[in-house]
């Protein structure tokens, strides 16, 4: 018989996972009696129905766990006390022998948890005081936080935001004891992406982490300088006007402790595909001295580098700059924690700048599209209805079993059709678009490609119609497209016209075989083909692809590669953070290893023969670079806020990279 009683025998774990059931009580007499002993030691004392426990009973093992509760045919179901020799205790629900609903358990090392319960896994909104008195209250999810809550230290640091697999994951703010304040977007328990950092003598720092660390270009408003407005300042980071947070791990949160308001932003497809602050230099530190050049090891102290090479300290230079000009701000751009740029700014100037940029982003919003009828709410619809189809596909061809294509799984004949009226239907469910008809073209075939490429079919729905959405960002290239990006950044999903989509129906046999052949192909992975027919039959055509700038490292360049010198080269006064640059302007060297060199090489030669043999000829090679932080600047590591210790969370931030850079490549 399963017991109870054996989940916290051993030990001082809370861990509830091992919970099981209880089976029913082997009752050996049939008799009605009000108290029964058993062989083996145990005793039961309550009422009885027939053979069985049932209603109020009490059943102590022979080792001494207790249990005191309701009982319903043989099971511990309703209101119990249950009491184990180590010490821990739970009182409340109870239902089939599983703790479930809401209760309170004290574990043996003096932590104390309330709140919900699902099959003996805390699940729900619950309380949880550990032993070292830190408290958590919020949401749980399979055992840990998930979702929105609050963690308190017992040194007086908070933090409010969202969880995610029992790490700070989204958007949150950390309160700090001291008074400093971090609110923006976290990632594993680190700050990552967008956020801002205001000190307790009222200076601010705009700006992005990546991985813990600052990294990329800021802004830092000392005490009692005029701070901008948060819509200013994501425009300063390089992020424009929308409906979007100013960073795609930020999930939307409300909460009332959030003492700065969450900014709305719109990106292009560069910008949010690579983090904003691109390196404007060629990738190697100058040692020129300029009086507006500095370093600094945590905004207090300014580090002069020098051109021989060396570091001098100036400690109160800096802060005796802000007392004597309030106006004054600071451009910042860190890499890896460590500030290697820094340019002194009047308020003025800054100001006039954010200007100027905000206009060039409005006109940029103005220009055309060849599918301009689906902006605003037709467009938002379109987003609902792209959702709602691919939950539809995805749910209808995963349970079939899975077996290799034929050849009556290709060509525009393979499909799904489906009409989703607003009120629904036998097969689809209500929703809050417009009636459309939906249709997937090769559903068996996009099936085993995203099988292929090791992606699950539960992962794949989330990321795409999950709850956070898809944002709508304007196109970088000259076709007009709609674009949406998944709200995790993995998938990019594009418009296209009906001859492009022929043009993908026609090759798909020959990409599937080529992709079966060559697992590390660089060419772009497709994962699904899709048709939306709207009122008026206009049809919108869509192909879901990965997004190659998926990482937690910040892309510094970009270039877009076609093997080719004739005006591959761009403007110098027309780059800017979020440029992607041509042949002519790739000025690196890359040093690899020859194994992995003649299989780049060979790899690019076939995935080229492929595309030739298919008759394309626009391709190219998107290749991302990410600069590592120079050796001789780790010291200058600027130097974290202590994190405070969490239950499943990282106690530590990221170390610094050192060494050279990282490449990542792709067919686009």
């Amino acid at each position: 018989m399963t017991r109870l009683k054996n989940l916290f025998d051993e030990g001082s774990g809370t861990s509830t996972e091992q919970l099981d059931p209880v089976s029913c009580v082997n009752v050996e007499n049939v008799e009605r009696l009000n108290e029964k002993a058993f062989s083996n030691g145990d005793l039961y004392v309550g009422d009885f129905k027939e053979i069985l426990p049932h209603s109020k009973g009490k059943y102590t093992w022979s080792d001494g766990t207790v249990y005191e509760g309701d009982w319903e045919a043989g099971k511990m179901t309703g209101k119990g006390l249950l009491h184990w020799p180590s010490g821990a205790k739970y009182n409340g629900d109870i239902s089939g022998g599983y703790l479930h609903g809401f209760g309170a358990f004290t574990a043996p090392d003096g932590s104390i948890y309330e709140g919900q319960w699902r099959m003996n896994i805390r699940h729900g909104f619950g309380r949880k005081k550990y032993s070292n008195s830190d408290v958590y209250e919020g949401e749980w999810k399979e055992g840990v936080h998930e979702g929105k809550g609050r963690y308190f230290w017992n040194n007086g640091n908070k933090y409010t935001g969202n969880w995610k697999r029992g790490k700070m994951h989204g958007r949150g703010v950390m309160e700090w004891v001291n008074g400093d304040q971090y609110n923006g977007c976290w990632l594993n328990g680190l700050r990552h992406g967008c956020g801002i950092y205001q000190y307790a003598d009222g200076g601010y720092y705009f700006g992005t982490w990546i991985r813990g660390l600052k990294d990329g270009k800021g802004t830092f408003y000392p005490a009692g300088s005029k701070c901008p407005s948060l819509k200013k300042c994501s425009i300063s980071l390089g992020y424009k006007n929308g409906h979007k947070s100013v960073s795609s791990q930020c999930s939307s949160l409300n909460l009332e402790e959030f003492v700065v308001k969450k900014p709305s932003v719109k990106r292009s497809l560069s910008e949010k595909i690579s983090i904003s602050g691109v390196l404007r230099s060629s990738g190697r530190m100058s040692h020129k001295t300029a009086e507006n050049s500095r370093l600094s090891d945590s905004g207090r102290e300014f580090i002069r580098y020098n051109s021989s090479g060396t570091f001098s300290l100036d400690s109160d230079a800096g802060q005796s700059e802000v007392q004597e000009n309030t106006a004054v701000v600071y451009e910042r751009e860190y890499m890896q924690g460590v500030m290697i740029k820094e340019r002194i700014r009047n308020c003025t100037e800054l100001s006039k700048k954010d200007e100027k940029r905000t206009r060039s982003h409005a006109k940029e919003t103005k220009k055309s599209s060849c599918v301009g009828i689906f902006r605003g709410k037709n467009s938002y619809h379109l987003m609902l209805n792209l959702q709602l189809g691919i939950r539809y596909t995805v749910g209808k061809i995963t349970p079939v079993p899975k077996r290799e294509v034929r050849n009556a799984d290709f060509g525009d004949r393979a499909r799904i059709t489906m009409f989703f009226p607003r009120r629904g239907s036998q097969f689809t469910p209500l929703h809050k678009s417009i009636d459309f008809y939906w249709k997937d073209y090769c559903p068996m075939v996009f099936r085993n490609l995203r099988e292929m490429f090791k992606l699950d079919a539960a992962e794949y729905m989330m990321s795409i119609c999950g709850d956070d959405g898809l944002t709508e960002i304007s196109s970088p290239g000259k076709s007009g497209s709609i674009f949406y990006l998944s709200h995790d950044d993995k998938f990019v999903i594009k418009t296209l016209k009906r001859s492009e989509l022929k043009v993908l129906l026609k090759m798909l046999p020959n990409y599937y075989n080529h992709v079966k052949e060559y697992e590390n192909t660089l060419i772009t992975k497709f994962f699904g083909l899709h048709r939306i027919t709207l009122a008026g039959r206009r049809k919108v055509r869509f192909m879901v692809m990965g997004n190659m700038f998926c990482t937690e490292l910040r892309i510094h360049h970009r270039y877009d590669l076609k093997g080719s010198t004739h005006g591959r080269y761009t403007e110098k006064d027309k780059i800017h953070e979020n440029t992607t640059l041509k042949d002519l302007d790739l000025s690196y060297e890359f040093h690899m290893d020859k194994s992995l060199r003649k299989f780049l090489f060979y790899q690019i030669d076939v995935d080229c023969k492929f595309l030739k043999s298919q008759q394309i000829i626009d391709y190219s090679l998107l290749l991302g670079l990410h600069f590592r932080a120079p050796k001789q600047l780790n010291g200058l590591l600027e130097p974290p806020n202590m994190m405070p210790n969490i239950e499943s969370s990282p106690t530590s931030h990221a170390q610094g990279y050192a060494g050279t850079y990282d490449t990542q490549t792709e067919d686009w």
